[in-house]
């Protein structure tokens, strides 16, 4: 690999790291603040709203630069959100309560993806395609 490419994959995962590592630093303050259920409701959510955003401006408008994608999609959204605590909390949970989590984790995270691209395509003046 010539030397520039390999400059731009070390300056992409840095970019990556930096996004994960405050992503991470502040699901562990979410989950300080709102333990359990909640918090990770929350967080995930959050990262559903944000990753539709993110990911439907740089489809629809492409103000943001590629690395500051990077930095928010890949390092800050996936390391902020958490299937892993999602998936042990609705195993751990009652039966009932477990399956209300699964369904409103899931419908209102979906919910939240079309947010993200609707707050987008009012911002830009993008038209429904």
């Amino acid at each position: 690999m010539p030397t520039v490419e390999r400059v731009r994959t070390a300056e992409i995962v840095f970019l990556v790291g930096v996004g994960g590592f405050a992503g991470a630093s502040l699901r562990h303050v979410v989950s300080l603040t709102v333990p359990g259920l909640g918090g990770t409701f929350a967080v995930n959510i959050a990262g559903c709203l944000m990753l539709g955003a993110l990911a439907y401006e740089a489809e629809l408008a492409g103000f943001v630069a590629e690395e500051t994608y990077y930095a928010a999609a890949t390092g800050f959204c996936s390391s902020f959100t958490t299937y892993s605590t999602f998936a042990l909390e609705l195993v751990r949970s009652p039966a009932l309560v477990g399956a209300g989590y699964a369904v409103s984790t899931y419908a209102v995270g979906f919910a939240a993806v079309l947010v993200g691209r609707r707050a987008v395509r009012t911002l830009t003046g993008s038209v429904e395609s």
